[in-house]
């Protein structure tokens, strides 16, 4: 399967007064498209510095990035921000929904940037919400949503471009555990049906409905262990009530670590 994303050698240097901080140290890997991926890593650790240049919001200092085989080192600001509306789709801890607007006004946005035309931008942001369980909440406001509908309505503004990247930072911070678990299983879900899904987290059982785990720590790589999932297993996890409550099947299995030694 093609690599969406490859990164080689990403070094990533800030000023902090009259300190360097090195907040990446020459990292390279490579995502395959339709790959379901954990970031971990401690506060500092650099997990957050390589969402940021995968999502194209910063480039590195050093080294080359790649997504969908564009060399985005290389980009000009307004280059990246076509790059971003066209292939990435971005889920954050607080939602960040426009409050005093409704929810199919909110899943609209990223098409207004698009050029998209108004009766198409209300059609496709309807079929975005029908997707994620939510058109019948289409003209509430975030304060008559609860938590769990909100980040619903993040992730259909996230998919209403039809992007080829889900880049979900910390996605279920926010969120109780019973409702975290319906949002990982909505990307769970996503991702069966081919997206690409890249989640940072610091929660060991939202890391685990990942099939792959990469953990930074200081800037490096430490650990980058896979699992090996039946595909017949994940319908069921998705939908069967029986299962909620209970960890992802292939947690269980038996990972492939290819930690650097």
């Amino acid at each position: 399967m093609m690599a969406l994303i490859q990164a080689r050698g990403l070094t990533k240097v800030y000023a902090m007064g009259d300190q360097t901080v090195h907040a990446l140290r020459g990292v390279s890997l490579d995502i395959e498209e339709g790959g379901f991926v954990a970031i971990m890593g401690a506060s500092g650790s650099g997990k957050s510095t390589l969402m940021n240049i995968l999502g194209c919001l910063d480039l590195p200092t050093e080294g080359q990035y790649r997504l969908a085989d564009e060399p985005v080192e290389q980009m000009a600001p307004d280059q990246l921000a076509s790059i971003r509306n066209r292939r990435i789709g971005f889920v954050f801890q607080q939602f960040n929904l426009l409050p005093r607007t409704s929810a199919v006004e909110n899943v609209e946005l990223p098409m207004v940037y698009a050029g998209v035309k108004a009766a198409d931008r209300r059609a496709r942001a309807m079929e975005a919400l029908s997707h994620v369980g939510l058109a019948q909440r289409a003209s509430h406001t975030p304060s008559e949503l609860s938590g769990g509908q909100q980040q619903r309505v993040a992730i259909a503004r996230a998919l209403v471009n039809k992007p080829q990247l889900i880049l979900a930072d910390e996605p279920t911070g926010a969120l109780d555990s019973q409702t975290s678990e319906d949002i990982m299983r909505l990307l769970t879900e996503l991702n069966a049906q081919g997206m690409t899904v890249v989640l940072v987290t610091h929660e060991s059982d939202i890391a685990a409905w990942a099939r792959r785990k990469i953990v930074f720590r200081d800037g490096h790589v430490v650990e980058d262990s896979t699992v090996v999932v039946p595909q017949a297993v994940i319908p069921d996890l998705i939908r069967d009530p029986s299962m909620h409550g209970t960890a992802p099947p292939w947690i269980a299995g038996q990972a492939r670590n290819d930690s650097p030694a």
